[in-house]
């Protein structure tokens, strides 16, 4: 495939710009194809970063992904409760929920299938087990089906938004209110694709609640509910409430140690598909995030 850069394309990154005319592709699969070299630049290789200038002829090689397949792995992973229908684990920061488009390894799935012999079939043979997701730079508490019948209650209970999130974030700036709430529809942003946005007015419903846990000179720690699981969702309201998760670049705050956004799946309350107990499961605070909170903020 050829491409011309038009003037509406100066200046924009490579992968962007690929990302945005070659829209049957995603993302991770052009970058791959850049590292690959399979992407040309004026008959020259590229970094997924370059920027670009009007007139520039890029050549696009496409190459056919190896098909995906989950396998075991054997990788640490917490677990923080469990029973004969669900497990709760405690996701690390860094660590993709299931393979994908551009993850091919070192998932959640990937341990879970090396220390589970069964685990539930109803979310596809690339996501054994999931349920629900958790964002790849976010931490904590994790829940996984083990059989397809309690699948299909945990996700009856999502829907019915009777299991109960609440996360540890630590905000950007002094939060006024020791309590609040944002209410405003999420959608994908229409110019940056990667992130989501609700300045449009437009997109699904969401529902995010906090309160203050703790108050520093520039930044406060909330203790975060949200009713619905858009992507991005706390990201997106605290950003928009002039608060930004400490370390997320991508919605606005500064780059921060330890390199992460500081957002914490902490707890996580629902009701077992096989006991019909009400169960709560807490993820302690990672060490990084705990080391976080020492130093001035």
């Amino acid at each position: 495939m050829e491409l011309i850069v038009q003037a509406g394309g100066a200046g924009e990154r490579l992968d962007h710009y690929l990302q945005r005319e070659l829209p049957a592709y995603s993302r991770a699969r052009l970058q791959e194809w850049i590292k690959e070299e399979r992407v040309l630049v004026d008959a020259k290789k590229a970094k997924a970063s370059a920027l670009l200038r009007a007139g520039q002829l890029i050549e696009v090689h496409p190459a056919e992904p190896e098909p995906l397949r989950a396998f075991a792995e054997d990788l640490p992973l917490r677990v923080l409760y469990e029973d004969a229908s669900v497990l709760a684990v405690d996701k690390p920061s860094g660590m993709v929920v299931h393979i994908g488009a551009g993850v091919r390894s070192g998932t959640v799935v990937n341990a879970l299938l090396h220390r589970f012999a069964s685990l539930s079939n109803e979310g596809g043979p690339l996501r054994p087990g999931i349920v629900h997701r958790i964002d790849k730079d976010t931490s904590g508490v994790l829940l996984v089906a083990r059989n397809d019948a309690s699948h299909r209650a945990l996700a009856a209970q999502f829907a019915g938004r009777t299991v109960e999130k609440t996360y540890l974030a630590l905000v950007e700036g002094r939060v006024a209110s020791e309590q609040g709430r944002v209410a405003a529809p999420i959608e994908r942003d229409p110019v940056h694709r990667i992130r989501m946005t609700c300045r449009t007015g437009k997109g699904r419903a969401a529902l995010t609640e906090y309160r203050v846990r703790r108050r520093f000179e520039r930044h406060t720690l909330l203790e975060v509910k949200i009713h619905t699981g858009r992507t991005h969702q706390i990201r997106v309201h605290m950003a928009s409430a002039g608060h930004p998760v400490a370390g997320d670049t991508l919605y606005g705050a500064r780059a921060a140690e330890p390199g992460r956004q500081f957002l914490h799946a902490w707890r996580i309350a629902f009701t077992s598909p096989g006991s019909g107990d009400r169960v709560t499961v807490e993820a302690p605070l990672p060490p990084d995030l705990e080391s976080w909170l020492t130093r001035p903020l």
